[in-house]
């Protein structure tokens, strides 16, 4: 299993969970009910589900595609270290993986 840590906007421990390798962030993070809305399902259609990683966790995530830095150009409250949680495949290699929800985000179906 695979180690996660959900911070707040503010640094605080939202959650610890654990993923099998293969599950996407944005799947485990809605399962425990953290606001990652994902409205368009993993198409990068939208930015409504980016996390920022902890800068020491940043290095080991494969490097974005284009398509998601241009998606990431769009996010509210977006930084170096933003990545859509629809594009990270958890595996061993990211256990202990650190996340930070941001401090806003936009909300396409108005909860």
């Amino acid at each position: 299993m695979i180690r996660v840590r959900f911070l707040t906007p503010d640094g605080d421990l939202a959650c610890e969970a654990e993923a099998a390798p293969g599950d996407r962030l944005l799947e485990l993070g809605q399962a425990k009910g953290m606001p990652l809305e994902g409205t368009c399902e993993g198409q990068m259609a939208c930015s409504t589900c980016h996390v920022i990683v902890d800068p020491e966790d940043f290095d080991r995530l494969p490097r974005a595609s284009e398509e998601e830095e241009d998606m990431l150009d769009l996010a509210v409250g977006a930084t170096r270290t933003s990545r859509l949680s629809c594009q990270i495949v958890l595996d061993p290699s990211l256990d202990g993986l650190t996340v930070r929800l941001p401090s806003e985000h936009r909300d396409m179906q108005g909860r």
